[in-house]
């Protein structure tokens, strides 16, 4: 909820990548011609292909349109305008996203009334240990965020979502009504399959995901690899396995044009940081729990932006 934070997480494919960025959609595949079908009808040749659709869902976790990167920045410091005006906000979704966006609305504007709203008891991943979703419960509370948990909102369609709108009123599948003059969306992240399902109809897991073996390859493929939400791997969807994936694929393709032996990717000990503010955050580094201060220092302050810019091989804005 910083004001001209949005643009730090914005970084241009084209200024690192050049001639060899293509920006476009995904319409099809043709796999016996080893080609990507684009939107403007440009067929892109490959020998390998790495699928890595990610996740969508709702804004203001996901950014839901197409749009020029001007003005998805523009887009979010209008909504942290809307959250200026409201004086009550309900967030609905209690996940990391949720959490997240309840402690950064608080610790910027701890007057405001935040109520979040979670069908689940527990808040947080349910890959997370106990002790650290308690953790982030006990830390919400002493921010003053107040919870209505195990309860669903069944009323979302008549409301107005990611902008300011006095008393509008919140209702639960319990009967719980909540007035708020602002709903955040946190809930519904799913797998982007829209571009591959057709041509992998074989390879789906459930959630939309692509079956790949412990070499990350698409199941039946050895020139195919899926890394990220999009790949059906026993963990949390989160950016830090998206990038353990991504190396791996990138020395298997490599050993697989020298004919070298492929690595292995082996899901391991979950570490999963949560930023509660700036200033605030709990966690847990190979399953053991880590407390406030080393997560504030190491997440919180930046949420690891500042290591995507030098990855991307750019400078961050101020």
């Amino acid at each position: 909820m910083l004001r001209r934070f949005a643009k730090k997480t914005f970084i241009s494919f084209s200024v690192t990548f050049k001639d060899s960025f293509r920006q476009g959609k995904v319409v099809g595949f043709d796999l016996e011609k080893r080609c990507v079908l684009l939107n403007d009808g440009e067929e892109l040749f490959f020998s390998h292909l790495i699928l890595a659709t990610g996740s969508g869902g709702p804004f203001p976790g996901k950014f839901d349109r197409v749009v020029d990167m001007d003005t998805a920045i523009q887009t979010y410091e209008d909504m942290v305008k809307e959250v200026q005006k409201a004086s009550r906000i309900v967030i609905v979704g209690g996940g990391s996203a949720g959490v997240e966006m309840a402690a950064e609305i608080k610790t910027e504007y701890p007057a405001k009334e935040v109520v979040l709203i979670h069908s689940k008891m527990a808040l947080a991943d349910v890959e997370l240990l106990p002790c650290v979703r308690q953790e982030v419960k006990e830390t919400l509370l002493r921010m003053g965020v107040h919870f209505l948990l195990s309860e669903k909102v069944v009323n979302l369609p008549t409301l107005t979502l990611n902008k300011f709108r006095e008393n509008m009123v919140v209702k639960t599948d319990k009967g719980t009504e909540v007035a708020t003059d602002m709903v955040l969306l946190c809930t519904g992240i799913k797998v982007n399959s829209s571009a591959y399902s057709r041509a992998f109809s074989d390879k789906l897991a459930s959630n939309g995901a692509l079956k790949v073996n412990e070499h990350l390859q698409v199941n039946g493929y050895d020139n195919i690899y899926a890394i990220g939400d999009c790949a059906d791997v026993k963990e949390p969807k989160m950016a830090y396995h998206a990038e353990l994936h991504a190396k791996v694929v990138a020395t298997n393709i490599a050993n697989s044009l020298m004919q070298k032996p492929l690595k292995t990717y082996k899901p391991g000990s979950l570490s999963f940081l949560i930023s509660l503010g700036k200033n605030d955050g709990v966690g847990q580094v190979n399953n053991i729990y880590v407390g406030h201060l080393l997560v504030t220092f190491v997440k919180s302050r930046s949420l690891f932006v500042g290591k995507s810019w030098t990855n991307m091989h750019q400078t961050m804005p101020c």
